[in-house]
């Protein structure tokens, strides 16, 4: 049974509810375990007092049980048990990854079909989401990534105009969404983000572009944070993300093929990542929205990147952006509150050189989904002014 969802919501309100009966029935001397109470020398009795401590501490349990799970259904972190405990690792192998030809060039590659052309594309079998706290018109595949080694779920919507026989010979832009750590692939879709259901009415509109949207698995070494990099020997993350998740795309659907066309969203841990693969990507994204971010990896206590003095230096996207060899073509979206980002957009915006661009927004809420959400549909209007429609 998943984590997230209303089942297993039910079942933890439940299983409360009958633990307070039994504690009521059990001081009221009429539980079926404990019979009726017939002397108070009889009550006082160390079994029975030792039976009273253990429904207190169970009525405790289930309360605590319960409120994670409403906690965890409107951030959507945990979809597994294995997320939960830490102990599902996505990693499969660690090889060295190929040169990056950029967004279209990954399927050369691969190994070579007959007389040395390109490898075909790659067929992905979808299925319905495994969280039903997803709406039912996005799918998922299990994909195995080629080039990192990583296997994970990738959630994948497509937009309103896809289906529409105006459009069949369109392809569509692409934006990767990523969410923070922890969190669930799930988490833009369902209660937490709610993209689609804000987004759709617009694209159908035409105020936003008709975007497809991927949310791969971000959470890929158990209860520890990539920071989305390719780290020798431990995981390839990095690869993962910018890499076997586009080509999967680009194999199995309309998308477009150019750096112009693709972008990536992300908040806490996710929108570091957005901006540090957008800044080291410009051959792979034009744009990057990042939601209460940061620069310095270790933001983020549990960061793989933040234990290593030179991956520290080199994941920060301020880094990146200031040791590029050119200033990379790509337009950053940086939102924060003093305290929570809106420092590192601004140092950002300072060290931003044409053709890169920094708009910051400042934002006065928590560290919370709830103050991202309402800030998808503004998002996505700017992107909009980026990749336009086409």
């Amino acid at each position: 049974m998943n984590l997230t969802g209303t089942p297993f919501l039910v079942l933890t309100v439940a299983l409360f509810a009958a633990s307070i009966a039994l504690a009521m029935a059990q001081w009221l001397g009429r539980g079926a375990l404990f019979g009726p109470a017939r002397t108070v020398q009889r009550r006082r009795t160390p079994l029975r007092a030792l039976s009273y401590l253990g429904t207190v501490l169970l009525c405790q349990f289930t309360a605590v049980a319960m409120v994670f799970v409403i906690v965890n259904n409107e951030n959507q972190l945990y979809d597994s048990w294995g997320d939960l405990l830490g102990n599902s690792s996505h990693v499969r192998a660690v090889p060295v990854p190929p040169k990056d030809e950029g967004l279209a060039g990954d399927r050369h590659a691969a190994p070579a079909g007959p007389s040395g052309t390109p490898a075909p594309k790659v067929p992905q079998a979808f299925h319905a989401p495994d969280s039903d706290a997803v709406p039912r018109s996005v799918k998922q595949a299990d994909l195995k990534g080629r080039l990192s080694g990583v296997d994970g779920e990738v959630l994948v919507w497509t937009p309103p105009q896809y289906d529409d026989p105006a459009y069949k010979d369109k392809t569509f832009p692409v934006v990767e969404l990523l969410v923070g750590f922890p969190g669930s692939s799930s988490a833009w879709f369902g209660d937490a983000m709610e993209a689609t259901k804000q987004l759709e009415p617009l694209m159908k509109s035409g105020q936003v572009t008709p975007f497809i949207l991927v949310a791969p698995r971000v959470t890929i070494l158990g209860n520890t944070d990539t920071g989305c990099a390719d780290v020798p020997g431990k995981v390839n993350a990095e690869t993962w993300l910018s890499r076997d998740v586009p080509q999967m795309i680009v194999d199995n659907f309309r998308a477009d093929t150019t750096a112009d066309h693709w972008a990536l969203s992300g908040y806490s841990a996710g929108a570091h990542c957005a901006l540090r693969l957008a800044l080291a990507h410009p051959n792979r994204y034009r744009a990057a929205i990042s939601m209460s971010g940061y620069n310095d990896p270790a933001g983020e206590p549990a960061s793989l990147t933040a234990k290593d003095p030179k991956l520290r230096e080199s994941a920060n996207p301020l880094y990146i952006l200031t040791h590029a060899p050119t200033p990379p073509n790509v337009a950053l979206y940086v939102t924060g509150k003093r305290g929570d980002g809106l420092e590192d957009a601004t140092v950002l915006q300072q060290a931003a050189k044409s053709p890169t661009t920094v708009t910051p927004f400042e934002t006065t809420g928590a560290h919370l989904t709830s103050t991202w959400k309402p800030l998808v549909v503004p998002t996505f209007k700017w992107l909009t002014g980026i990749i336009p429609p086409r």
